[in-house]
């Protein structure tokens, strides 16, 4: 039984190319076609870039109200990053804009650089992001050509791990705080290692206790909420019944 204005979570696996708005979106849309509220809340807890993958926290009704708290969790991540080269926007989003010498780099180097981010660091956001500057989204500005400067913030990374080691492209395993840019550690992974850096995948492997594994797919859910029976509170349902009856 649904309960979409009480409350419900719901664990998705995010699909390549899609905002994290796409899928509340098409939440929304489907409980308010089936509930009849035009305005019934949905939200999102913790953004995914349109190029990454997996788990996305949506919540409904009342418990729109416990957004930071599920914000809070600790996420993983599995980032897939090519050394020796840059992008403006630290990922795929843009064109290369400058190459770098990547042929010195070993194994031995990059497992020892990604232990020197485990702990507490600062981060400068990247300018292609949601931050806010003077009032405005940091991607819209970047966008524009506008230059874009962010004050670093302070996260913590609690685990880095080495997946996989095929220049100019390692794989690794990221487990951090909320607020932390995978794409700006890309970057800072890249400068550490005296060469460049950009993300080319990734996928939020989990959030909390909820793994990827346990996610629903888009389709699979919204097939689920147009046939699930729903309850609605007493006093929507004494509106509902008042409609009906003029």
């Amino acid at each position: 039984m649904l309960h979409p204005v009480e409350g419900e979570i719901f664990y998705i696996d995010k699909p390549l190319r899609w905002t994290s708005f796409d899928v509340v979106k098409r939440v929304r849309s489907t409980l308010s076609r089936r509930t009849g509220i035009k305005k019934l809340k949905v939200g999102h807890a913790g953004t995914l870039d349109p190029l990454a993958t997996g788990v996305i926290t949506v919540v409904t009704g009342r418990f729109t109200k416990r957004i930071e708290e599920l914000q809070a969790h600790t996420k993983e991540y599995v980032a897939t990053i090519r050394l020796g080269a840059t992008t403006p926007s630290f990922d795929l989003e843009t064109e290369i804009d400058a190459e770098y010498p990547w042929q010195h780099i070993t194994r031995e180097m990059v497992e020892s650089t990604l232990q020197r981010f485990v702990g507490r660091i600062s981060q400068v956001p990247p300018a292609y992001s949601a931050c806010k500057v003077d009032g405005k989204r940091a991607y819209d500005m970047a966008r524009k050509g506008k230059e874009v400067e962010i004050k670093a913030k302070e996260l913590v990374i609690d685990e880095i791990e080495l997946l996989s080691f095929d220049l100019p492209t390692i794989v690794i395993r990221v487990v951090c705080s909320k607020g932390t840019y995978i794409r700006a550690l890309a970057r800072d992974i890249g400068e550490a290692l005296n060469s460049g850096g950009h993300l080319t995948a990734l996928r939020r492997t989990r959030v909390g206790e909820v793994s990827v594994e346990q996610c629903e797919q888009v389709d699979a859910l919204i097939a689920r909420l147009k046939e699930e029976p729903f309850e609605l509170p007493e006093e929507l349902n004494v509106v509902k019944r008042n409609k009906e009856e003029q």
